[in-house]
């Protein structure tokens, strides 16, 4: 497993699948699984059992993740780039391939 480019803030645009097409912010990235879950991307019905915090119960959306592979970071004017890496003096940081600014 390579190194995730992709971090918690990000914006991101989904490239395949399903929800391909739709933009959000990145909530958390799991990195074990190599999966992000994106704001309003991926959502899932999940049937909930009636507890003290929810005596109700019923069926409650969430957002479910999503792999990486199927995730690419979005520039300040709205493109899709990929993500390279380059030392600024003693510092590494994170720049667009597409539009060669710093991230």
């Amino acid at each position: 497993m390579g190194k995730l480019k992709i971090k918690t803030g990000d914006t991101v645009r989904v490239i395949a699948g399903d929800h391909k097409g739709s933009e959000g912010k990145v909530q958390q990235v799991l990195i074990d699984k190599n999966k992000a879950i994106v704001e309003g991307v991926n959502m899932v019905k999940k049937h909930t059992k009636p507890s003290a915090q929810n005596p109700q119960g019923g069926i409650v959306e969430k957002e479910a993740p999503i792999h990486m592979s199927n995730l690419s970071l979005l520039t300040s004017n709205g493109e899709t780039t990929r993500i390279g890496y380059k030392m600024e003096g003693d510092k590494k940081v994170r720049f667009s391939v597409k539009s060669n600014e710093v991230i």
